[in-house]
C-alpha cells in the first residue's frame, strides 16, 4: 500500500466516521465515502484488541489483503476500517474471506444507486 493511499489525519478519520455510511459484521466496521481520486484506506485497531505487536500484525495482514485484491474493491472511495476484538479468533484466510465479503456488499450497495 502506497503512502498516498493511507488516511492518517485524525480529523479526516473522525469526519468519515461521524458523517458517512458504513457496513459491519462481527469482525469489521467499514465506513466509506466517495472521493474524486484513488482509493484511500485508514485502519484503526483499539488497544483492547491486544498489545502493539498484535495490532501491527493485524494491520499488516489487512494491508496485504487490500493490496492483493485491489481489483475486487470499488474505486474512488475513502475507507476507514475498524477492527473488532473478535477478529483475533480468525486465521488469515478466514479474515480475508470475511473482509472481502464485506467489501463486496459495499460495492453492491453503491452500484444499486447508479
Amino acid at each position: 500500500m502506497k503512502k498516498k493511499e493511507i488516511i492518517k489525519n485524525r480529523l479526516e478519520f473522525t469526519k468519515i466516521i461521524k458523517t458517512c455510511k458504513y457496513q459491519k459484521n462481527d469482525f469489521f466496521i467499514i465506513y466509506y465515502r466517495k472521493n474524486n481520486a484513488t482509493n484511500r484506506y485508514g485502519i484503526s485497531i483499539p488497544k483492547k484488541t491486544g498489545k502493539a505487536h498484535i495490532r501491527n500484525k493485524i494491520k499488516r495482514q489487512i494491508k496485504s489483503i487490500i493490496d492483493n485484491n485491489k481489483n475486487n474493491i470499488q474505486n474512488s472511495y475513502d475507507y476507514v476500517i475498524i477492527i473488532r476484538k473478535k477478529l483475533l479468533e480468525l486465521k488469515y484466510y478466514e479474515m480475508k474471506e470475511k473482509f472481502l465479503i464485506l467489501m463486496k456488499k459495499i460495492g453492491e450497495k453503491n452500484e444499486e444507486k447508479y
